[in-house]
């Protein structure tokens, strides 16, 4: 039953008697007791829907938080020990999936509050055919105007879940290269080696290059002159490396021997002797500036010269005097017979002149 609002009566129209305005009062009444058990059903169908949902998100929000801090404390029970060096610090795992719980959470919400709202909806029997084509065209014009946008999140969502680097990383991303300090769903913040700082949207990164995972490998060349006894060598760079592995911090940043390759080249002047040792990640520069400056102080104490250096002085015999020294050299015109000094001689005057 449908009811209407009485019109205004007009200055002609006859006044409203007390039984007309009972009549439409019972109307009004009728017409409530016959809707309010709809309207109490849709109520409460509508509010069970909405503390489902909300109890829902909270239970998988929660659950979610739980697991992200209980990886973050099995990462932090391990830092600083042996079987921590192995596995990536506690400030990358911690940001890492801080990121995957966040894109997790929102998704979370974003799902069941979107649900919730559609059957709020439909509840109220509400075509929701135009509310969701509307939302399709919308959807598509947003993502061709923000599709870099989208890029960028989806990137960053991929690289985080595949853990292709983390905060203290050294990567070349081809836009730029440095240290990781920060990781974001849409930029990669970098600190290049002069201390700038690069931000890299993740969509415009094709290629990484990660400098600190796994292990690395510390190269050095040392060049020595050729008649340096190639054993002695050999025995010298070996004793030091046996040193250097057995003191701190260097035992635990070297994951293998030093190895001497060998002659990595042989000239006139000189001869490269190749040496190799697989550090930790991150960790190469620093153990190639220490067996460099080791192999140069045992190199001094062993009297092996360096390529480069200074010669030692060579002690030699005092020589005569060369007693044609100050003799000059020999001249043509000495010879009165020969060609220069004929073409140097006067000429005679004519006989006729002479008499």
């Amino acid at each position: 039953m449908s009811w209407s609002a009485p019109q205004a009566a007009g200055p002609s129209s006859d006044p409203v008697t007390f039984d007309e305005a009972a009549d439409r009062a019972n109307d009004a009444a009728s017409w409530v007791g016959d809707n309010w058990a709809t309207w109490l059903s849709t109520g409460l169908r509508m509010l069970l829907i909405l503390v489902i949902a909300l109890v829902l998100r909270h239970v998988i929000r929660r659950a979610l938080t739980k697991l992200i801090d209980r990886m973050n404390r099995s990462v932090q029970t391990v830092e600083g020990t042996a079987l921590g060096g192995l596995l990536v610090n506690a400030e990358r795992r911690r940001q890492r999936s801080e990121a995957i719980g966040s894109v997790l959470r929102s998704v979370t919400s974003f799902l069941i509050l979107g649900t919730a709202a559609l059957m709020m909806l439909g509840a109220l029997n509400i075509n929701l055919a135009p509310l969701l084509a509307s939302a399709g065209v919308a959807g598509v014009a947003l993502g061709f105007g923000a599709r870099n946008l989208v890029t960028d999140f989806l990137s960053g969502v991929f690289m985080i879940l595949e853990d292709q680097y983390g905060v203290g990383d050294t990567i070349d991303a081809g836009v730029a290269s440095g240290e990781v300090i920060e990781v974001g769903l849409r930029v990669t913040k970098l600190r290049g080696d002069n201390g700038e700082i690069w931000y890299v949207r993740n969509g415009e990164v094709k290629r990484i290059g990660n400098l600190s995972q796994g292990w690395a490998t510390a190269g050095v060349d040392v060049m020595v002159r050729p008649t340096e006894d190639l054993e002695t060598v050999r025995t010298v760079i070996t004793a030091v490396a046996e040193k250097m592995a057995k003191d701190d911090p260097w035992n635990e940043r070297l994951w293998g021997p030093v190895e001497v390759l060998g002659l990595d080249a042989v000239l006139l002047d000189s001869m490269t002797v190749r040496i190799s040792a697989k550090t930790m990640p991150g960790q190469a520069l620093g153990v190639e500036r220490e067996l460099r400056w080791r192999i140069k102080r045992a190199f001094d104490e062993a009297g092996i010269q360096i390529v480069g250096g200074l010669f030692p002085a060579v002690e030699t015999a005092a020589a005569a005097p060369d007693p044609a020294a100050g003799v000059a050299a020999p001249s043509a015109l000495a010879s009165p017979t020969s060609p220069q000094s004929l073409a140097a001689a006067p000429i005679a005057p004519p006989p006729n002149l002479a008499k």
